[in-house]
């Protein structure tokens, strides 16, 4: 049994913890967070071992792996202490506030051999993972232009100060909300090295930016633009697609729908010259356990399996992680 514990019982570390309560192969043996009301309640209805300090948690029940999912601003410090006791982490994203945390963090989860992995559940979505394979693939020729963009309802009205609201806290548009799309890119594309042109503009947030608006280069040498605004209310909900133009063809993707034009025949196997589309449910693995949808439960199921050994530990790992701190920061600078 992989014995398994969380630290933070938020919004995302419940739905872990739910999650994880479907394995048969774990272990949940604590839960941690400093709300007693949290934990009192985990403890009388779940049955759940609470703490109220991870150190302790973690002295204690000695787990093989741990969930963190607490604000960003405390990742580097929680992440390094686990590291050095050798323990296996799922962390939620964004990985850390800078780059340069998120850089030595690299460095120490290679040391240590620990598998590391990081909440970007966007690469387990079946239409991103397709967008990947045929640009790999070479079926789109050169890709030179890409379009990277996500939408939806966060922050529409001027409201009381949040962590979304405080840089310090790890709150804005770019961080919280347009990571996930750079980390896409970046996997899809090519690392993002290079920001030409950025606008971060605030809609109704005072100390931070509720849009971003940048013209970026990648490692590979492709342009392209990237387009992300959480105060626009007409998305129900986050909405993310990716854009990419290639010499042989073009595709676009959200996570529900895949359209890409082949300008040759037998460009890819299934598909056909001209249009194409596929869809969600043509492309998406099933999950023992679905919850808000099936990437969390995929990549729950990832980590668990690398940390039996079972795959390789090689999606949404640290290093991953820390190349979109990295784009983040070129970004931000860029608009200086």
């Amino acid at each position: 049994m992989l014995k398994i514990a969380l630290i933070g019982a938020g919004k995302m570390g419940l739905s872990h913890l739910a999650i994880l309560g479907g394995y048969a192969t774990t272990d949940i043996v604590g839960v941690c967070d400093t709300s007693k009301m949290v934990t009192d309640f985990l403890t009388k209805q779940g049955g759940f071992n609470c703490f109220s300090d991870y150190k302790k948690m973690i002295a204690e029940t000695k787990p093989d792996a741990v969930v963190v999912a607490v604000p960003t601003k405390f990742h580097y410090s929680i992440i390094k202490d686990l590291l050095e006791n050798g323990i296996h982490i799922f962390a939620e994203k964004p990985f850390c506030l800078t780059y340069e945390q998120s850089e030595e963090l690299v460095k120490l989860a290679t040391q240590k051999n620990v598998v590391n992995q990081v909440g970007y559940h966007n690469k387990f979505i079946g239409t991103f993972r397709e967008v990947k394979r045929i640009a790999q693939s070479g079926a789109l020729g050169d890709i030179y232009h890409f379009i990277g963009e996500s939408y939806g309802p966060v922050v529409l009205k001027k409201k009381a100060d949040t962590w979304r609201s405080d840089p310090a806290e790890g709150g804005g548009c770019l961080l919280d909300y347009a990571s996930h799309v750079i980390d896409l890119l970046n996997d899809i594309v090519s690392p993002i090295q290079s920001a030409k042109g950025t606008l971060l503009k605030s809609v109704y947030s005072g100390q931070v930016e509720d849009a971003v608006y940048s013209l970026v280069e990648t490692q590979s040498g492709q342009s392209g633009l990237l387009s992300v605004n959480w105060s626009d209310d007409t998305h129900r909900k986050m909405s993310t697609s990716i854009t990419l133009i290639g010499t042989k063809g073009k595709l676009i993707s959200d996570a529900n729908e895949l359209k890409v034009f082949f300008r040759e025949e037998n460009a890819l196997d299934k598909y056909v010259k001209g249009w194409n589309v596929k869809y969600i449910t043509d492309l998406q693995e099933g999950v023992d356990f679905y919850l808000r949808g099936e990437e969390y439960s995929s990549q729950l199921d990832y980590f668990v399996k690398a940390c039996e050994r079972k795959v390789p530990n090689t999606i949404n790992n640290f290093a991953s992680a820390a190349n979109t701190d990295k784009a983040i920061s070129i970004i931000r600078k860029n608009s200086k």
